[in-house]
């Protein structure tokens, strides 16, 4: 209707996509004429405003904006995922979110590249954005890891990274950037149900090489492959450390997708 008020822009991004209502919506971002031309960069801009990202642009994890959609209730599957660009993982959320492209005039619940996003070699999804199905599943789409254009993205001139990942202290751009993989990848196991590992194929070594330390970390196991501290410790140490109770750390159900 052409007069009526477009509802506000969190319950559009949470809601059905069947169950949107509000004119003015569909018909700025329907298929065919002008609009249609203009969708793609209108998409890219809507976020910045009413976005329910639960990371900041500084890393840090908050989740005032995305609290008012949630309850007590616990019955509810998280679904996590993580993996490259470009391997497809915005557009498997979208499957599971029930996001039907054949209706005209709806935007995906997340964004998925275009044309011109994937010829600049330009990652997309930024943070961890949350959407919610009314099949009561809490879906978690995320920034790519090993992504050439988020490097890009936090890194100074001097090569040291515009982002903090430990404490205020500097690091170079490249070895943030792998962090952020690594603490991504570490958060998501710890708060998901299922955690779908994405990829081109089974000899992407990389996400193998990115969750196996996952799983190291997420178990304090270290990694052999490294040089180790000092192998003598005293024998009270190695006591006090057996005396403390065993507690079995939570890790999401893997499941490894392969897109080619």
């Amino acid at each position: 209707m052409a007069g009526s008020e477009p509802s506000p822009s969190p319950k559009i991004l949470l809601a059905k996509p069947g169950l949107v209502a509000g004119g003015p919506v569909a018909g700025k971002f329907g298929r065919g004429g002008a609009a249609d031309d203009d969708s793609t960069q209108l998409r890219s801009r809507l976020p910045s405003v009413a976005s329910l990202n639960l990371l900041s642009d500084s890393w840090d994890f908050h989740i005032d904006r995305f609290l008012p959609f949630l309850t007590e209730n616990t019955d509810f599957t998280v679904v996590g995922v993580i993996g490259p660009p470009g391997v497809g993982k915005s557009t498997i959320m979208n499957e599971l979110y029930g996001f039907d492209s054949t209706s005209p005039g709806m935007l995906p619940p997340f964004a998925i590249q275009s044309e011109e996003t994937r010829a600049m070699a330009r990652h997309c999804s930024t943070g961890i954005e949350p959407r919610i199905s009314t099949e009561r599943i809490i879906l978690l789409d995320t920034q790519p890891v090993f992504s050439a254009s988020v490097l890009t993205e936090m890194m100074k001139p001097d090569g040291s990274s515009t982002i903090s990942v430990l404490s205020g202290e500097t690091l170079s751009a490249e070895l943030a950037h792998e962090l952020m993989g690594i603490q991504l990848a570490v958060l998501l196991a710890s708060i998901c149900h299922i955690l779908l590992v994405v990829s081109e194929g089974v000899h992407d070594d990389n996400m193998w090489h990115l969750m196996l330390t996952v799983d190291l970390l997420k178990h304090g196991i270290s990694d052999p492959s490294l040089m180790t501290s000092s192998l003598s410790q005293s024998s009270s140490s190695g006591l006090e450390k057996d005396k403390l109770p065993e507690h079995e750390e939570y890790v999401a159900t893997p499941v490894f997708v392969h897109t080619k």
